[in-house]
């Protein structure tokens, strides 16, 4: 029976794996993380154990996940141990990081998490809860009034139950005993993601308690951020594959690629590490790198996932090299780069040649459905907000025109092949029923522009509404891959 990774059986592993030189007891947890998943264990948290190692021994975390215990169940044997594996072509290197000094799991004990952020060590709160646990509307950026965690959160901040819930509970909390409050880092893909996550907050405490209100609006800082790095599901194999490297076994393991990068807008409400000690950038301005990032990037993500997917396509790597899949991709980000200002720093046309070798790495297996979840909230920012700026331009975009309608064709729940899937989204009931509801694919496409929380109202009628219906037709009639290929030029669409 292999043993399992802890800290009575860490030093068992191959002298070559690097592991945490730092007295892990002496760890101070000066962060709180919220949505503790493969992404914070793959980014933010490698950044605190590299501060960690260099000796700063304020900045461990307290993680919690406000949903399931699953990841509390898995890091719990393990002393809150677990392996990086990052994964590059050929190479593959391990390191054990151990900054997460443990894991709460919100419904168990929402006060415990409570006191956690409201404690007097505590300076920064991290967030990764994805784009829908924030609770906004992604096109108005306010409070989705009608979600019943909203609700019950409006009504009795004593057990919370969402993410602003709980941070206004806590700085309510916080200043009741004198203390400033934290600076609360929002790490998702939301447009203005700092200003969106404060927006959220100080309409939650405006309910309770305008005075709270405005104290947090003061005083506490909710700056913007970048962050950049593809971190695929782990599966069975992967584990399995560790241990036989480490001679341990990791449930907790996560596995990505050698890039990352996090930009942070300087702006804190007390004490910081020293980040940039840790490779982070930070900045003054955080927006042109988000945009560029979000357009480029998670744009071209979200085409390959739906495309891909539709077309049966697994993985990412598998949908760029096909010829016209790396094609489509350029051809999207001619687009989406004719719309942007860059930050003088980023040389987009590097940018884009990394991008494209980092979607080519066949090690990741990167799932096209794993990207696919959630596209309501992704939508908006990643390709809306592209098309929009062209079309205020003069300018047509055939390209993300065909990946909006892949979105699409994806809520109809039904591969090219015939294949039937559950479409994981926050709005999969509405998205459902334009298709139900729909005569035709372009009935479709315009029952799906009237959802406004995903598209702005001028959308509807203009000639990139045409657009997007036309390529749903073509998608419905031929199929993603003739679609594609047509689209660019590989033979007739």
């Amino acid at each position: 029976m292999t043993l399992r990774l802890a800290g009575s059986t860490v030093e068992q592993m191959p002298g070559d794996i690097e592991r945490p030189a730092y007295d892990r007891s002496a760890m101070q947890t000066g962060v709180v993380h919220l949505g503790i998943g493969a992404f914070h264990r793959a980014h933010q948290a490698v950044v605190f154990d590299d501060l960690l190692g260099r000796g700063d021994m304020r900045w461990g975390v307290r993680a919690a996940s406000l949903r399931s215990s699953a990841t509390r169940d898995a890091m719990a044997p393990q002393d809150g141990l677990y392996s990086l594996v990052v994964r590059d072509g050929t190479e593959e290197r391990v390191r054990v990081v151990g900054a997460v000094a443990d894991v709460l799991v919100a419904p168990e004990g929402p006060a415990a998490l409570v006191e956690a952020l409201a404690a007097p060590e505590t300076h920064i709160v991290t967030l990764t809860v994805t784009e829908k646990g924030y609770k906004l509307e992604p096109a108005t950026g306010a409070l989705i009034e009608t979600d019943s965690d909203v609700v019950s959160d409006l009504a009795d901040l004593r057990a919370p139950k969402t993410a602003p819930g709980f941070l206004v509970a806590a700085l309510a909390l916080r200043r009741e005993r004198g203390l400033a409050p934290f600076t609360a880092i929002s790490c998702d893909n939301l447009p203005e993601n700092g200003r969106s996550l404060q927006a959220g907050v100080l309409a939650m405490a405006g309910r309770h308690d305008p005075a709270l209100r405005d104290w947090i609006a003061e005083k506490g800082a909710f700056p913007q951020t970048m962050i950049d790095r593809i971190v695929p599901a782990t599966d069975e194999e992967d584990i399995e594959r560790l241990a036989a490297t480490i001679g341990l076994l990791d449930r907790a393991m996560v596995k990505t690629e050698p890039f990352t990068q996090w930009v942070i807008e300087d702006r804190f409400a007390g004490e910081r590490p020293d980040l940039e000690a840790a490779g982070v950038q930070v900045t003054a301005d955080v927006a042109p790198w988000e945009t560029a990032k979000l357009r480029l990037l998670n744009g071209a993500h979200s085409g390959i996932a739906y495309l891909g997917a539709l077309a049966g396509i697994e993985f990412v790597d598998r949908f760029v090299a096909i010829g016209a899949g790396s094609a489509f991709i350029e051809a999207l980000w001619d687009e989406a780069e004719a719309a942007l200002t860059p930050p003088a720093e980023l040389d987009i046309a590097a940018y884009r040649r990394a991008l494209m070798a980092r979607f080519a790495n066949g090690t990741l297996g990167h799932r096209t459905r794993q990207i696919a979840m959630d596209g309501s909230q992704k939508l908006p920012q990643r390709l809306v907000a592209s098309l929009v700026a062209r079309q205020e331009r003069g300018l047509a975009s055939p390209m993300t025109s065909l990946a909006i309608a892949a979105w699409m064709r994806w809520q109809a729940g039904r591969c090219d092949d015939g294949t039937h899937y559950v479409v994981d989204d926050p709005l999969a009931d509405r998205t459902a029923a334009a298709w139900i509801d729909a005569a035709d694919p372009a009935d479709a496409a315009r029952r799906l522009l009237a959802i406004d929380a995903i598209f702005p109202p001028a959308l509807a009628g203009s000639p990139a509404a045409d657009e997007i219906a036309g390529w749903l037709g073509k998608l419905v009639r031929n199929g993603a891959a003739p679609s594609v290929a047509g689209a660019v030029g590989d033979q007739p669409s």
